[in-house]
């Protein structure tokens, strides 16, 4: 788990995540990432918006997620260098005591910046990858966004037998803490963090 709150219930947060694994299921099968961009930002506002494990507290008046316009030169299918040193990140959770990870490789993605492969080591595991790029604090959220979490669903595809993942920064995301302090969100180290601004995916909002 990379994300954690008490509120939501089992259930709630169960079918939440079958949604994102559904929905990222779509966006692999379309034919034009562009296409699969367009349905996951509305499959993204629909969960905001409507369900119940939503983050987001104040969902009358909520229109969606200010999100950047597609570039394609920003999407890469990248090998996995796992020539690095193990390190262990440990995030302290309000609920589940501390969440382990494990870097395993890094992304060396060409004009932005290297960015290190977490894995987390709680059950079930799973490929975690933040980012925090130059605009964080003004135009992105100050602690970074997400870009792959496998344990939740979202997974953009890449041969991972042969350690190649595609990391397309169009889909970065907001973590849940976002929008509401009652979430506890693993926020992007300084590994994850790149000097480029990327003025696209989920973008901050006043919500």
């Amino acid at each position: 788990m990379s994300e954690e709150r008490g509120a939501p219930g089992a259930l709630d947060t169960a079918d939440w995540r079958r949604r994102v694994f559904a929905l990222y299921g779509v966006v692999r099968a379309a034919g034009d990432p562009a296409e699969g961009h367009a349905l996951w930002r509305a499959g993204r506002d629909e969960l905001l918006a409507t369900h119940p494990a939503s983050p987001v507290e104040e969902r009358d008046g909520f229109k969606g997620v200010p999100v950047g316009d597609y570039r394609p030169e920003l999407r890469f299918e990248v090998e996995v260098d796992t020539d690095v040193e193990p390190v262990r990140w440990e995030v302290p959770s309000a609920t589940d005591g501390v969440i382990p990870f494990s870097r395993v490789g890094v992304l060396h993605l060409p004009a932005i910046g290297d960015l290190d492969v977490w894995w987390l080591e709680s059950y079930g595991g799973g490929v975690f990858v933040p980012i925090k790029d130059a605009l964080a604090g003004s135009r992105t959220y100050g602690g970074g966004r997400y870009l792959l979490d496998t344990v939740k669903g979202a997974d953009l595809g890449g041969d991972i037998r042969e350690g190649r993942l595609i990391v397309d920064l169009n889909f970065a995301y907001n973590p849940s803490c976002a929008y509401s302090p009652l979430w506890t969100c693993p926020l992007a180290p300084a590994t994850n963090t790149v000097k480029a601004e990327l003025p696209v995916g989920e973008l901050t909002s006043d919500l």
